[in-house]
């Protein structure tokens, strides 16, 4: 089953790490497979087009540059508030805190530094700037269903052991 450029369900062990460095910055080895639909943005861009020809059981290192990660370092993404906005929280430079955005959402910043008045938060992602090196194994790939295209998730009706009938996507 070769992964192709949509409607197809795959789902990864990986590990990743910055390029050039031992330190793994995220893995799922030994947890649930990542799945995902080819096609929705579901993950960074550079891992998702790298994915497409591999198959099923198919292992590889790849590296994915910073801009088709999560892109380079934007200066202007940082903010400087008042302290008082932060009453209650013991502050540490390089810390994560989660916040709510304009509409709602869920807003992950890092504290880069603060004195007794004033706090410098980074809206950037903690790995904005960086290239990244993953290594993954493809653990399945599959026609993803008419629901899953739908509503862009995975796990509709239709797991049935794993391959497709004719008129699949994934070969």
């Amino acid at each position: 089953m070769t992964i192709t450029k949509e409607n197809c369900v795959v789902g990864i062990e990986y590990e990743v790490k910055e390029a050039g460095t031992t330190e793994v910055v995220d893995s799922n080895k030994g947890g649930e497979p990542l799945e995902f639909i080819i096609g929705m943005g579901q993950i960074i861009p550079g891992l998702e087009n790298a994915l497409v020809g591999m198959s099923k059981d198919e292992s590889g290192d790849i590296l994915v540059k910073a801009a088709d990660a999560y892109g380079e370092v934007n200066p202007e993404a940082e903010q400087t508030l008042p302290k008082e906005q932060f009453e209650g929280i013991d502050l540490a430079e390089g810390m994560t805190l989660y916040g709510q955005g304009e509409h709602g959402q869920t807003v992950q910043v890092t504290v880069k530094s603060f004195n007794d008045d004033e706090v410098t938060i980074d809206f950037n992602h903690p790995l904005a700037g960086k290239d990244l090196m993953f290594s993954v194994k493809v653990l399945s790939a599959r026609e993803a269903t008419e629901d899953e295209m739908a509503t862009g998730v995975v796990g509709g009706q239709s797991h049935g052991g794993g391959h497709c009938g004719s008129g699949c996507g994934c070969h």
